[in-house]
């Protein structure tokens, strides 16, 4: 038997048989907030964030703007950090010529930090506040009072335009240049409109399946949402509401309706190979993304067994703790940082086990044990357990990990490829 396929398919097993504590409210899991214009007008309702978003459990993504964990790496320390992401990156032939390009030298003799600040991710349920300042910038409040500097550069969840459905005035569209403020609060249990029904069905690839709540194409989430493709006859947009399944067939998709229709479609991104992947969402998995080469086919189920968590559940944040054990026998404990960034159990850990894309938020870990610096066993709270690796959190590319021992002023820095284990606390 193939031990690394066995071990695989055991791991997906465990994901989709341990049936997940949900909320049992009805639309409390879809995000809510009152959104305050340049001047003063407030609009309050269900909210869908650009084309996208519209669980507490869906991903903000935005940049932050400093690493202040670099001051507590001694010179000789980020020395050696440059030169192994130099090296990883670069063949030693064309060293000189290329150093210029990824390192700016400053008159002290520092490199630039543009390697080491990286992006903010979190779910929108952890967020209070988000204040635009210009179309790139913003200010972020979380639950927990955690005041952060944002930028949108490069990442579409900023600038864009909102929608809210106003108690009194419907849907409409918000422009971002005229937003002061957009305020997250507690979704009534039983919303009097919402922008649709959830997407939930199994997703079926390479023998094996995956069942939760569904992104399709890194985008439609709803019943209201369309698919888009050219069939025989002419264009089509046919509302997700009214599909049954989908399946792939080579660079077209055969669409079977509800009232048993079969279309075959091409022609769009929606149902040929520039489709980005299809994403099933679960209370421990953010996002376990399914490329498109390795998808085969969707149901959907008209009833999910349950809800998506609420909001008051991302009420409570705290920051990483753990025990580091080393390949050298060291053991360290206390407040953690993680790949030099990552500090709080509400920021997400991503990585690749085959070719399926893990995304889980920190709280949901028991125990990281790598093997190497490539790759690394995650294992979550509920039990199971994840080979994941390409991925700077879980590969080389993770820049180590800072412990306070004992509430100490100054960490203890530990190389990821020193890094034997990590156990969550």
């Amino acid at each position: 038997m193939n031990m690394k396929l066995s071990f695989t398919r055991l791991t997906h097993m465990l994901l989709l048989s341990a049936a997940p504590l949900f909320a049992s409210a009805q639309d409390e899991h879809f995000l809510y907030g009152r959104i305050t214009m340049v001047d003063s007008k407030i609009y309050e309702g269900p909210i869908r964030w650009g084309k996208e978003e519209v669980y507490w459990t869906d991903i903000f993504n935005a940049a932050k703007i400093r690493n202040e964990n670099l001051r507590y790496l001694s010179s000789e320390q980020r020395d050696d950090l440059d030169d192994r992401h130099y090296y990883r990156d670069h063949d030693n032939w064309n060293h000189w010529s290329r150093w210029a390009d990824n390192f700016r030298w400053e008159s002290d003799g520092d490199r630039s930090d543009k390697e080491y600040t990286h992006q903010f991710a979190c779910q929108f349920g952890e967020i209070k506040t988000i204040k635009p300042q210009g179309s790139k910038w913003l200010d972020v409040v979380l639950q927990n009072g955690m005041k952060l500097e944002l930028s949108g550069e490069g990442y579409n969840d900023v600038g864009l335009d909102i929608k809210v459905i106003d108690r009194e005035m419907g849907e409409m569209e918000i422009y971002w240049n005229r937003i002061e403020k957009v305020e997250f609060i507690n979704t009534p249990s039983k919303l009097a409109n919402r922008f649709g029904k959830p997407l939930y069905g199994t997703v079926e690839s390479f023998g094996e399946k995956f069942t939760g709540y569904i992104q399709w194409d890194h985008d439609e989430r709803l019943s209201v949402d369309k698919l888009d493709g050219d069939s025989e006859d002419g264009d089509l947009s046919i509302e997700f509401d009214k599909i049954a399944s989908i399946t792939r067939m080579g660079s077209r998709c055969r669409v079977q309706l509800k009232s048993g229709r079969e279309i075959y479609l091409e022609g769009s991104n929606d149902v040929n190979r520039e489709n980005r992947g299809v994403i099933v969402m679960s209370k421990d998995m953010a996002a376990i993304d399914i490329p498109w080469s390795e998808f085969d086919n969707i149901t959907f189920d008209e009833k999910a067994p349950s809800a998506l968590v609420s909001y008051d559940q991302f009420k409570i944040q705290k920051e990483l703790s753990a025990t580091v054990k080393t390949f050298g026998g060291e053991s360290y404990s206390g407040r953690l940082v993680f790949d030099l960034d990552e500090e709080f159990d509400f920021e997400l850990l991503q990585g690749k086990q085959r070719d399926y894309e893990y995304t889980t938020p920190f709280r949901n870990i028991k125990r990281i044990k790598t093997y190497d610096d490539t790759r690394c066993e995650v294992e979550l709270k509920n039990g199971n357990k994840l080979l994941l690796a390409d991925g700077q959190d879980v590969n080389e590319k993770n820049q180590g990990v800072l412990v306070f021992v004992n509430g100490k002023v100054d960490p203890q820095y530990v190389p990821w490829d020193k890094v034997s284990e990590i156990e969550f606390r």
